[in-house]
């Protein structure tokens, strides 16, 4: 099992302690480190900031959102980061949910495997450069047919370090899992459960039948897991229960919440029930008191050390390469401890 470090989302600011703790995770070796972006702090610009002061650790986004960017843009900046980092670059991307998407960025959220799979089409045809682009999909037509008349086909004018920047995809449901090997790199999971391994593993097999370039040895599963050390297992659970019932019970709307299905999929479908019904009924509190500890440690690894470790064997047991942890740097050695 490898390790990496997840910044997060910023909430009024940057993390705290976040500089401190990358500096230790590319001391330790941890395998690359990641930023995130919603609708506040962009993914780019804290990941070359504070990955400049890296020398060893590969620098991902997790995720860059697609809805804001066009394709050349996340190309282009792609390119430009792997070439300031000396190839150290993984570009991760994800499709979000229609609230953000429609929401945030005024873009249509509708067939979002279709419009992914273009996405990505247009993304490889740039960094590849072996020819100028030109793309006719359903989402995306490169160049734009009802402007001036005046676009025309281009082609990057810097030379890419490297024409196969590695992409990863963040995914829940089976059919995007599966895309994610078929079309991808690596899969950035959300809330992975170790107890529905076999689900994503015939998942991500499908997506490698498909694509029939590559397997298991080619492709790597970057998880964020949250590690909560202590001696009382209620309390570490009391600091995950917030985030929990936001993304299964207060994201999306009813019947549209990609989060809720994940969590009904590992067997907490009436739980969810009630986390959303209070939740979108403007009861934050109880939702977040009706998550149960269960539906924590599913997801997560809390409690004492020794629990965490006998829990771990799981998660290593599973199509889960890489653990990606967020704290301070105090939590980054515990970890190193951990699974070394």
């Amino acid at each position: 099992m490898k390790l990496g470090y997840n910044t997060g989302y910023w909430s009024a600011g940057p993390p705290s302690g976040v500089v401190e703790a990358i500096a230790e995770c590319d001391r330790l070796g941890f395998e690359h480190i990641w930023t995130a972006e919603a609708y506040g702090s962009d993914a780019l610009s804290p990941l070359a900031w504070w990955g400049a002061a890296t020398e060893n650790v590969k620098l991902g986004t997790a995720i860059i959102q697609m809805a804001a960017r066009t394709p050349a843009a996340t190309a282009m900046a792609a390119i430009t980061m792997d070439h300031l980092s000396n190839g150290r670059f993984i570009l991760g991307l994800g499709a979000s949910g229609p609230q953000v998407v429609e929401g945030w960025y005024g873009q249509p959220y509708p067939k979002p495997l279709a419009r992914t799979r273009e996405y990505i089409d247009i993304v490889r045809s740039i960094i590849d450069r072996k020819e100028p682009v030109e793309y006719a999909g359903s989402h995306y037509t490169m160049p734009y047919p009802d402007g001036t008349g005046l676009g025309k086909p281009l082609k990057s004018t810097v030379h890419p370090l490297r024409n196969n920047i590695p992409i990863y995809l963040a995914a829940e449901g089976p059919k995007n899992v599966a895309l994610s090997a078929e079309i991808c790199d690596g899969w950035l999971p959300l809330f992975f459960a170790p107890k529905d391994n076999a689900f994503y593993k015939d998942a991500l097999q499908s997506g490698f039948d498909a694509a029939g370039r590559h397997g298991w040895g080619e492709f790597e599963v970057a998880c964020t897991v949250s590690l909560i050390p202590g001696d009382d297992v209620e309390a570490c659970a009391d600091r995950m229960r917030p985030m929990i019932a936001l993304y299964a019970g207060g994201m999306g709307a009813k019947g549209q919440n990609f989060h809720y299905d994940v969590f009904a999929r590992m067997g907490f479908e009436a739980e969810c029930d009630k986390i959303q019904e209070l939740y979108l009924a403007g009861n934050k509190a109880d939702a977040i008191a009706a998550v149960p500890t269960a539906m924590v440690e599913a997801i997560s690894l809390i409690g004492p050390p020794e629990k965490i470790k006998d829990e771990l064997a799981m998660w290593e047991e599973s199509v889960v390469d890489t653990l990606l942890i967020a704290g301070p740097v105090e939590l980054v050695r515990f970890a190193a401890d951990l699974v070394c």
